[in-house]
C-alpha cells in the first residue's frame, strides 16, 4: 500500500471512531460542566450579596454612631455648666429680694442668655413639680419625709435640684424629696 492509501485509511478509522463515540457522553459532560459552573456562579453571587449587605449594615451603623456622637459631643461641657446654671437660679432668687431693679434686670438678662444658649445646644429641663408621682426611673430621691398631707404620700414633696436632658438622653436626673 502506498502512503496515500495508508493516510486515507487512518483518516477513515478516525472518522469511524468519532462516529462510533456516543453523542450522549459528550453532551452529559457538557451538561455536568455547565451545571457545575452555574453552581459556582450561584455561590459567588451569594457571597457577593452577603458581603454587600454586610457593608451596607456597616455604613448604616457608622453613620448612626457619627450622628449620635455629634448629638452628645458637647455633653461634657454642658454637664460642667449645669452647676453654674443652678447657681444662677439660686442667685436670681436671692437678688429678687433686693429692691435694685436694674441689678435684677441685668442678672435676669445674663441668666436668660445662658439658658437660651444651652437650650440651642439641645439642653432641655425635665419637668417635675411638687405633687407629681414619684418614679424611680425618672427621679432621684434624696430623702423621704413624713407627708404633709395624705394626698402627698408616695409623691414628690419638693424638688431639690432640677434635672436636664440633652436631646433624648437624661444627663442629670431631678433630685427630689418624697412623702412617706
Amino acid at each position: 500500500m502506498s502512503k496515500k492509501n495508508k493516510n486515507t485509511d487512518d483518516v477513515k478509522d478516525q472518522v469511524d471512531e468519532v462516529l462510533d463515540t456516543p453523542v450522549e457522553d459528550t453532551e452529559k459532560e457538557e451538561i455536568d460542566a455547565e451545571a457545575q459552573l452555574k453552581e459556582e456562579l450561584g455561590k459567588e453571587k451569594d457571597k457577593f450579596l452577603r458581603l454587600f449587605a454586610e457593608f451596607e449594615n456597616y455604613k448604616k451603623r457608622t453613620s448612626k454612631e457619627r450622628l449620635e456622637l455629634f448629638k452628645t459631643a458637647s455633653q461634657d461641657v454642658i454637664q460642667a455648666m449645669l452647676p453654674v446654671l443652678d447657681d444662677f437660679d439660686r442667685a436670681l432668687k436671692e437678688i429678687e429680694k433686693s429692691e435694685d431693679k436694674d441689678l435684677i434686670k441685668g442678672v435676669e438678662l445674663i441668666h436668660n442668655k445662658l439658658k437660651e444658649t444651652l437650650k440651642s445646644k439641645g439642653l432641655a429641663e425635665v419637668d417635675v413639680d411638687a405633687g407629681d408621682t414619684f418614679n424611680a426611673d425618672d427621679h432621684e430621691a434624696i430623702t423621704q419625709i413624713p407627708a404633709p398631707s395624705e394626698e402627698l404620700k408616695g409623691k414628690i414633696v419638693d424638688v431639690i435640684e432640677k434635672g436636664y436632658k440633652l436631646g433624648d438622653k437624661v444627663i442629670r436626673f431631678p433630685k427630689v424629696v418624697t412623702g412617706q
